[in-house]
């Protein structure tokens, strides 16, 4: 049986770079390439608040071509929609019959990826869905996943784990009403290192700051792979 092509929507952070390796181990799936949006103001992941060129750092290291809708800043649901629709429409014409998430248990959001995807005909898949958080966050970190906290939710957990590594200390260092993955907006990642990664990528911690109610932590990209 020929294997599905189809993209994986990636956010720099730690779900989507798990739900690559995940979707590697199906032999029905073949993942073609990454899509992503982009501040193009601040030439940043929106949301994640991360570099473009650590983004298309992390694309090699995975040995995927990125796709990337551009967004302006400030930018409304109705034009990221229509942005995202037609980045999309575009890499269907190519071949590609769906978008992966890395989404966990949010059932609203879910039922909104479905509705826009299928819009253009595309299938969801959704290959770490109802994971529990805790023992995924675990089993990230014990297969090798680094990854950094380059956003979060200071009225959800302390200022202070900005910049921090996502690792063991870390998830002890969370308050007990935070999803140990993040998943409803506590912080935001980027990944440096995993199991779908060839390469480590070499980063330091810049500034931090706070925009918008979220604080968010630098990363610059270093010279050189370990």
């Amino acid at each position: 049986m020929t294997p599905k092509k189809i993209l994986l929507s990636w956010s720099s952070g730690k779900d989507s770079a798990w739900a690559l390796h995940v979707l590697r181990q199906d032999s029905r799936i073949e993942v073609a390439g990454l899509f992503t949006t982009v501040n193009r103001q601040h030439g940043r992941v929106a949301m994640h608040g991360v570099r473009e060129t650590l983004l298309e750092a992390q694309a090699r290291a995975v040995g995927l071509p990125l796709q990337v809708a551009s967004l302006p800043h400030p930018c409304s649901n109705s034009e990221y929609e229509e942005r995202v629709t037609l980045a999309l429409a575009k890499v269907k014409a190519n071949g590609i019959t769906g978008l992966a998430f890395g989404d966990l248990f949010l059932e609203d959001v879910r039922e909104y990826r479905e509705r826009q995807v299928e819009t253009l005909d595309l299938e969801p898949h959704f290959p770490l869905w109802g994971s529990d958080t805790k023992s995924l966050a675990n089993e990230m970190i014990d297969a090798g996943t680094q990854a950094f906290v380059t956003c979060l939710d200071p009225k959800q957990i302390p200022r202070a784990l900005a910049g921090h590594a996502f690792d063991h200390e870390f998830l002890g260092e969370l308050p007990n009403t935070a999803d140990p993955c993040g998943e409803n907006g506590e912080f935001h990642t980027f990944v440096s290192a995993g199991p779908a990664f060839s390469d480590t990528l070499r980063v330091a911690t810049g500034e931090t700051v706070q925009r918008e109610g979220f604080v968010y932590t630098d990363l610059l990209p270093l010279e050189g792979k370990h």
